[in-house]
């Protein structure tokens, strides 16, 4: 599959910081506070992952893999040696799998909105999460603002998603084995996450853990000043 240079906003000068965003969203409706406020000191990188925004394709078949790939096209454009690479949710997954694939391109990675481990009740959630994504289809409002929102198919990730093997646990325990520094930022209202969050820094030394009150899968939505703050720290720390 041919990797896609990807639509991408870019905003400051200084070091580059890559935010990627959740799923359905875009590198414009996403991280919206943090992008304004890390493009003061540095180089803000907002790209649209493949399939959303206007990163066309319906071909999401390997979309992890396939991400990574789009991703190292798309920093090589833009020459960038190294990155601060930040991800929510299917954003972190992408992150993640790119950490994996090519490490010696990372300068820190920060990730929230993950299950490190799989719950032993995911069936039960994987159905409540197809059950929500059903209520989506079924309301024309909200169609309508992904139609406007997405050059591609996006239906295509809720079809997708109805897979119960989907989530690619594999990958996310591929966290324990990274030799760069990894920031870890749970809600404490995710028990899911927050679980496997406290486990990690007992098997890598690099993996360093947040976890923020009054906040759940969406923490940098929920907690816009604490997780910016909380990234800011951790990316000085290793600048």
């Amino acid at each position: 599959m041919k990797c896609l240079i990807l639509h991408t906003s870019i905003l400051g000068k200084g070091k580059p910081v890559v935010f990627l965003h959740t799923g359905l969203q875009t590198g414009l409706t996403d991280f919206e506070f943090q992008r304004e406020y890390f493009s003061k000191n540095y180089q803000v990188f907002s790209p649209d992952l493949r399939g959303h925004g206007q990163s066309k394709t319906n071909y999401i078949q390997n979309f992890f893999e396939d991400c990574a790939k789009d991703l190292l096209e798309t920093i090589n454009y833009h020459n960038l040696k190294t990155i601060h690479l930040v991800g929510c949710s299917l954003g972190a997954l992408v992150a993640i799998k790119f950490a994996k694939m090519y490490p010696e391109r990372m300068n820190t990675l920060s990730i929230s909105g993950i299950m490190p481990v799989r719950p032993s009740n995911w069936l039960e959630i994987h159905e409540q999460d197809v059950e929500s994504q059903a209520n989506v289809l079924n309301s024309q409002e909200v169609t309508n603002y992904f139609d406007q929102l997405h050059a591609s198919d996006w239906k295509q990730f809720i079809y997708k998603g109805r897979d119960e093997g989907w989530y690619p646990f594999d990958d996310v325990n591929e966290l324990k084995e990274f030799n760069f520094p990894v920031l870890f930022m749970v809600g404490e209202g995710n028990q899911n996450e927050t679980i496997g969050a406290t486990l990690l820094p007992r098997l890598n030394k690099n993996v360093h853990v947040a976890i923020i009150p009054f906040a759940s899968h969406l923490v940098h939505i929920n907690q816009p000043k604490i997780y910016t703050d909380v990234l800011e720290e951790f990316i000085i720390q290793f600048e």
